[in-house]
């Protein structure tokens, strides 16, 4: 059983950064993708960044293309999602999960991959 656990979240001016961090166990193979997720009242929820670490490709929604980062330790099992230049739109419950196998790399219609972590706020102040 695949198994999440997020940390990392809080407040900051707009500008400034964060990172969120997702320690993952529990997978049968190597053929799994790790994303974020975010959602925010009136909004709609946002596949935000994902990663396939058994070849490295990436995927960003346009809102975040170039402002965040996601990375996987491989050795850690552990995902990161460096958030710089942050903005108030930012702002929401960001969820950690992962995808195995990996059927969704691109976050196709925003829909939840089937192991969530148990999300962490984020706050961006102007």
């Amino acid at each position: 059983q695949v198994h999440l656990v997020e940390s990392g979240g809080g407040s900051v001016q707009a500008g400034g950064s964060l990172r969120l961090s997702c320690a993952a166990s529990g997978f049968s193979y190597g053929g799994y993708c790790v994303g974020w997720f975010r959602q925010s009242p009136g909004k709609e929820r946002e596949g935000v960044a994902s990663i396939y670490p058994g070849g490295g490709k990436t995927y960003y929604a346009d809102s975040v293309e170039g402002r965040f980062t996601i990375s996987y330790d491989n050795a850690e099992k552990t995902a990161y999602l460096q958030m710089d230049r942050l903005e108030p739109e930012d702002s929401g419950m960001y969820t950690c999960a992962a995808d195995e196998p990996c059927v969704d790399p691109d976050m196709y219609g925003n829909t939840w991959y089937p192991y969530l972590a148990q999300g962490t706020q984020v706050t961006v102040s102007s």
